[in-house]
């Protein structure tokens, strides 16, 4: 695993749709694979799908208080804000706010934990406070399936607040 140095930046708010998920997600490649197949067959269709397309993940909960059963994972994507949306597909404004936000080069899906622990270290070490008010993201950058190596490309962006 790779990673960049933490730094804090403002994120905008986005419209995405999205896919839930209810249950322990964590380490299960599958459910994640599952859900963003669902938005894809539901986005590809209505030709939504594009260059600025942005997919990622959030997260409500804290897996270290939420029981693993009860953890909300919602696969999402980009939209107009006029998109109709059908079905399992809802959608949501996800907030922007104040984010310390952390590139990192995956080489698989076992990594994902790590990274989530290497940027949570970096706040605790901080003047800034997790705050669960407001979701956390993982934004995917590249597709693992296209890249030489399939390493995972992502973005992990925490909310924090001024401690």
């Amino acid at each position: 695993m790779k990673t960049s140095q933490p730094e804090v930046r403002q994120l905008e708010e986005r419209t995405v749709a999205y896919v839930s998920f209810v249950g322990n997600y964590i380490g299960k490649a599958e459910i994640f694979r599952d859900l963003f197949t669902k938005l894809g067959a539901w986005a590809g269709p209505k030709g939504l799908i594009g260059p600025t397309t942005q997919f990622l993940s959030s997260y409500k909960d804290d897996p270290n208080v939420t029981q693993p059963e009860d953890l909300t994972l919602e696969a999402c994507m980009t939209i107009p804000e006029e998109t109709e949306v059908e079905g399992e597909i809802n959608k949501q404004v996800l907030p922007g706010g104040q984010y310390v936000v952390m590139n990192a080069e995956l080489t698989g899906p076992d990594e994902y934990a790590n990274a989530w622990i290497d940027i949570v270290k970096w706040i605790d070490n901080s003047e800034y406070e997790i705050d669960m008010s407001r979701p956390s993201y993982e934004i995917y950058l590249n597709n693992p399936e296209e890249h030489p190596e399939k390493h995972h490309i992502i973005d992990v962006c925490m909310s924090v607040k001024s401690g």
